[in-house]
């Protein structure tokens, strides 16, 4: 028997197969519906449309009789608590199924079956009510109501009071009492007056710190590193904000489907509160491939093996190759191609750090220089918070460097250092926070007998406009400088200053803009200086247009000179999904190397920066 097809999307476009094809209903019956609202606003008229279930889903059809009068009550449920929400606690939702008032139909009423079933939904928003006396008491007497949003004479939606409550409860639950709890919420509506009078009691219990920390579910994961990694300990003061990220840092490692954290309902002996780590484990083994491409460097495919629980304590071991420059200018040879191996252990030493091995090798060739690379690293980074990270790693790389100089080999040992700071809210697609860093990197080369080092900083800024950030703008400069013993065809390529590329100054191939020689190659400079603007634009909840500037400078001096700048602007095409934004840029370089590219197209995974 053949298999069934089924509808075929991706980017919100059906390649085949119908996407509106309702799924299989027991004795199936459609509905029309005649919503209403005369009285209500456009704002509350677009709230109460969106609360409805059976206007959603109007064109879907539900099992039996029953179920139209079954979706008319839970869709009435949501309009009225949709006008508490919005302070309308004398409104009405009047509904009639077949011509009879909703609550005058029979247990098991039929309807003709020659037509949809006509609904009409009536809503009288009624007038907007306003809070009125504010009385709290128990641990919460002491409150001030107006921290609370909970102010005399402001709109009395039911979602403020309830936030307020809970916000309070929290407040009590930051300063360790974990048991505090509303014990009595009193709400009086007032129609004479449209006022709502509220009294909330909050009971806060004992300040305790946490007990004993338990794990269940693990079975290939050692149940000790998860309590250890968790860095949730007894005797330390509670504080939810501690469980929430615990659930982040474990939910993080890759190994867990799914973590949850549960507190005790009371407090054992000693006046502790023992906590328990729940977790199901995922698969740890995981592959994947990926593609990019753009018009100046072609396209590039990459591919990744990975295993994320190697010994038991979320050791992941990835192995991982790419080819790219497939089409460059047009060409069928001089792929570059890389691979390697990486081998990564949390927590290693204390719950805050991480070891990282990896051995890579690649060959790159670029309009600057041809090289040719094998690089081991070991490194070990330290989370000194929630947003500062401490890292130090040792490198050895030799290189065979085809350039302006010639071809040389290199081999240099490097102790790369790097502090950064991110505060950024999500690291694919972010809306509001930044990113700073700064790093060097002392470094000795053996075969020349030179001392060198690169010293580096960067730092972007994302801001989000409007209530839901439809627009985002978002800007990033960076600057290098490297101080050395030698000549500059001392240092090696891959340590010198270029930039170029969908990373850096888009419109220019990747590592295209240099400093230049007498016979116009590429020489790679002493100090660099880029800057990327960019506004990104929310078109639909999927679909968004940026418009950026990316600006960049390299100079043979230890300081930028300006005396070369290159600027490239453009527009972006982002479309987003769950693994993160595709992107789609098209740019153009304001001033083009002669003979150079005249625009280029990037396509990705992720936003540029």
């Amino acid at each position: 028997m053949p298999a069934q097809s089924h509808a075929f999307t991706i980017f919100g476009l059906t390649l085949w197969g119908d996407k509106d094809k309702a799924p299989d209903v027991v004795d199936p019956v459609r509905y029309s519906i005649e919503f209403s609202a005369p009285g209500a606003g456009k704002a509350l008229k677009k709230v109460l449309d969106a609360s409805s279930l059976m206007l959603a889903d109007k064109e879907k059809p539900v099992s039996g009789d029953l179920g139209v009068v079954v979706k008319a009550r839970e869709d009435r449920e949501r309009l009225v608590a949709a006008l508490y929400e919005q302070s309308r606690y004398g409104g009405t939702v009047a509904i009639t199924v077949g011509g009879t008032p909703l609550d005058a139909l029979p247990p098991n009423p039929v309807f003709p079956r020659n037509a949809p079933v006509p609904v009409t939904i009536t809503i009288d928003p009624g007038p907007e009510f306003t809070l009125g006396h504010v009385t709290l008491q128990g641990d919460a007497a002491g409150l001030d109501p107006a921290i609370y949003d909970l102010v005399t004479g402001k709109p009395a939606g039911s979602l403020v009071i309830l936030r307020a409550g809970n916000r309070m409860v929290d407040d009590l639950k930051k300063a360790s009492h974990p048991l505090a709890a509303v014990v009595d919420r009193q709400v009086v509506a007032d129609h004479e007056n449209n006022r709502v009078d509220l009294t909330l009691r909050i009971a806060a219990g004992p300040v305790a710190p946490l007990g004993p920390v338990r794990v269940t579910g693990s079975k290939k994961v050692d149940g000790g590193f998860i309590a250890r990694y968790s860095r949730l300990k007894p005797g330390q003061a509670y504080n939810p904000e501690d469980l929430r990220k615990a659930n982040d840092r474990l939910r993080k490692l890759g190994v867990f489907s799914s973590v949850t954290i549960k507190q005790a309902e009371k407090l054992d002996a000693n006046g502790a509160m023992p906590l328990t780590i729940d977790v199901s484990e995922g698969k740890f083994r995981y592959f994947g491939v990926g593609a990019t491409y753009s018009t100046i460097d072609g396209a590039g495919l990459q591919g990744y093996w990975g295993h994320r629980n190697l010994f038991g304590e979320a050791e992941s071991l990835r192995l991982e190759g790419s080819v790219s420059g497939i089409g460059e200018n047009g060409g069928a040879t001089d792929f570059n191609y890389s691979a390697g191996i990486i081998f990564t252990k949390p927590g290693f030493l204390l719950p805050s750090g991480t070891l990282e091995a990896s051995l890579k090798a690649a060959t790159l060739n670029t309009d600057s220089y041809d090289a040719d690379t094998i690089t081991g690293k070991l490194g070990y980074s330290y989370e000194l918070n929630d947003y500062d990270t401490l890292s130090a790693a040792t490198a050895l790389e030799f290189a065979r460097i085809d350039d302006a100089f010639g071809q040389n080999d290199y081999l240099t040992f490097s102790l790369p250092l790097e502090y950064a700071r991110d505060t950024r809210d999500d690291k694919m697609n972010p809306k509001e926070g930044y990113k700073a860093t700064l790093s060097m990197a002392p470094s000795y080369e053996f075969l020349g007998s030179n001392v060198f080092s690169n010293f580096e900083g960067s730092v972007s800024g994302y801001y989000g406009l409007g209530m839901e950030d439809r627009v985002v703008l978002a800007a990033r400069l960076a600057a290098g400088t490297l101080f050395g013993t030698g000549e500059l065809s001392d240092i090696p390529a891959t340590r010198r200053f270029f930039s170029g590329g969908g990373g850096s100054v888009r419109g220019y191939s990747y590592q295209g803009i240099s400093p230049r020689n007498s016979n116009d190659e590429a020489t790679g400079g002493l100090s660099y200086m880029t800057a990327s603007f960019e506004a990104r634009i929310g078109i639909t909840d999927t679909i968004g247009l940026v418009p950026f500037l990316d600006v960049g400078t390299v100079s043979t001096g230890h300081v930028p000179d300006f005396s070369d700048i290159r600027a490239g602007a453009g527009l972006g095409l982002r479309y987003a999904t769950p693994f993160g934004p595709v992107r789609l840029d098209v740019a153009l370089p304001l001033n083009p190397y002669p003979g150079g590219d005249k625009y280029g197209i990037y396509v990705g995974i992720g936003q540029s920066f």
